[in-house]
């Protein structure tokens, strides 16, 4: 009998996502609704990211007009992308930004 093998967060969600695209927008919506939380700016780029390996990266970076070394970096760890970049990738990726806004 083999040991179960190991299996990354990371690759666990973008394998969801490859298996069902239309979580993306869940997804998205989720990490949008706690990014004003600590941490949930990084979460955001991190949900982006998982977004578009699943879509494949050269993929999405081709629509969003960006090299692919630029959309590495926007969603790496310490990504800071522009709003003009971040909103190019989530229309690359087929997604929008929405929603309501909480009162609070």
């Amino acid at each position: 009998m083999n040991a179960p093998r190991h299996i990354s967060h990371d690759t666990t969600v973008v394998n969801m996502l490859k298996d069902d695209p239309a979580f993306a927008a869940e997804y998205l919506q989720a990490a949008l609704e706690e990014s004003d939380q600590p941490g949930g700016q990084a979460a955001l780029l991190t949900a982006l990211r998982h977004i578009a390996e699943a879509q494949g990266m050269a993929t999405v970076a081709e629509r969003a007009g960006l090299p692919r070394e630029s959309l590495y970096r926007a969603l790496g760890p310490k990504g800071n992308p522009t709003i003009k970049t971040l909103l190019a990738i989530v229309r690359a990726a087929g997604l929008r930004l929405g929603g309501p806004v909480a009162a609070g």
